[in-house]
């Protein structure tokens, strides 16, 4: 429970996860080696896979715009019938 003024305390919430037989017996071993709990273990991966989820690069989309000013002035205004029948004509089709 967080009281005010306690900046300290962490909020936990209660889930269920679904994990394979195998992982969890590994990881009950691990914590029982090290002296620690299976939460513990599953709360330090997530940490780390969140971590360096984070150090990816975002995606960025070059400006691949030709020219400069946007449309041309007879197609500013057009619509998009017009632009496609221009398209059409570039084409050839």
């Amino acid at each position: 429970m967080y009281e005010y003024g306690q900046h300290d305390m962490v909020a936990h919430m209660k889930t269920t996860i679904e994990i394979a037989d195998a992982l969890l017996r590994e990881a009950k071993r691990i914590a029982a080696k090290e002296q620690t709990t299976v939460r513990a273990l599953l709360e330090e991966g997530l940490r780390r896979a969140l971590k360096e989820h984070r150090k990816k690069p975002r995606f960025h989309l070059r400006d691949a715009s030709h020219g400069q000013g946007g449309l041309q002035a007879d197609v500013r205004e057009g619509s998009w019938e017009q632009l496609r029948d221009l398209i059409d004509e570039v084409r050839g089709t």
